[in-house]
């Protein structure tokens, strides 16, 4: 049996109550995670926050419009013609791409800090973002006077929603690369005089997994949506719903391991290194980024003798000889 527009949207809306709880229960840790950093006085990033927090509400917002459909249409109509568009059903639609353009936001946000706040890095990313979210409220607004009750867009719309959807795509692939990119040369493995320094090599490696694995679960998201939505298929209206949970899922688990004790490694000094703290007898290594967190979190100590510097070398044998 074909999967049908009305059960892809009844099954839609099961699946978004799923990752709506999990995003909901996430979302609560997060700020208590928060308010035991800010008791413990480590200062967070406030952009961040705040715009994690109004992609919570516009998730909340696009749920609490799902669950109005599903309680009233099955109440008053059945199944049948469940997934046809209403007034209220467009605005969540639109709510899908603002949950989106917030999320790209803060990645792109992010990527900006790392890059030590250069714009000419976000110019693109930006720009893609804003396109694609333009693109997607062009359609609603034509859809509006085409079929408005139409359970999927209809085929002269197909082209400019799949621009308004991939090109948000781009820019989740080209920021996530960017912060890869930077992080990692940021880091000593990437210069072969501190590669012995093993400690913030593998540091570097983890933050660049985290960061690559939300950036991954927001991206698959993101592909099979446009790919079902450029075939047209019924199951689109399935992983449409579900993509705006991941969307703020995605940010919150940064937050949430941040807050754990992340290390960073992305704070520049002025000869573009991370910054390197060395006392007598061990080096320990701190290193902090405003990109997650303002803290500065400890990574490890390590001995001198590992890294083989003799102070002797450094001084005159004959101290008779120095005039």
């Amino acid at each position: 049996m074909a999967l049908s527009n009305d059960m892809a949207a009844l099954i839609g809306f099961a699946c978004e109550a799923v990752t709506y709880g999990a995003y909901f229960i996430l979302f609560i840790l997060s700020m208590v995670m928060i308010s035991k950093m800010r008791q413990a006085k480590r200062r967070i990033n406030a952009p961040i926050v705040i715009a994690s927090t109004l992609l919570f509400l516009v998730c909340t917002a696009h749920f609490a419009i799902e669950f109005n459909h599903f309680y009233i249409t099955l109440k008053e109509i059945g199944v049948n013609h469940y997934a046809d568009e209403t007034n209220p059903l467009i605005g969540a639609d639109l709510l899908i791409s603002v949950a989106d353009l917030i999320g790209d936001a803060i990645l792109i946000y992010r990527c900006w800090l790392i890059w030590g706040k250069n714009y000419f890095v976000i110019i693109i990313p930006s720009l893609c973002a804003v396109a694609g979210f333009a693109c997607v409220a062009e359609v609603s607004h034509l859809l509006l006077g085409i079929n408005p009750s139409a359970p999927v867009a209809p085929v002269a719309l197909v082209p400019l929603a799949t621009a308004g959807y991939a090109l948000p795509l781009a820019t989740n692939a080209i920021v996530t690369l960017l912060i890869a990119f930077r992080i990692w040369y940021l880091s000593p493995e990437s210069h072969p005089s501190l590669r012995g320094l093993h400690p913030p090599s593998r540091t570097a490696r983890h933050v660049i997994a985290i960061v690559v694995e939300s950036g991954f679960l927001y991206l698959i998201t993101q592909i099979l949506f446009v790919a079902l939505f450029a075939a047209k298929h019924p199951a689109q209206a399935i992983i449409a719903v579900i993509a705006v949970q991941i969307y703020g899922i995605a940010p919150t688990l940064i937050i949430i391991r941040v807050a754990r004790g992340l290390p960073d490694i992305t704070k520049q000094n002025a000869g573009g290194m991370a910054s390197w703290n060395v006392p007598s007898s061990r080096v320990r290594v701190e290193c902090s980024t405003t990109a997650f967190t303002d803290a500065t979190v400890p990574i490890s100590d390590i001995s001198m003798h590992i890294i083989k510097t003799d102070r002797e070398s450094f001084e005159p044998k004959d101290r008779r000889a120095v005039g």
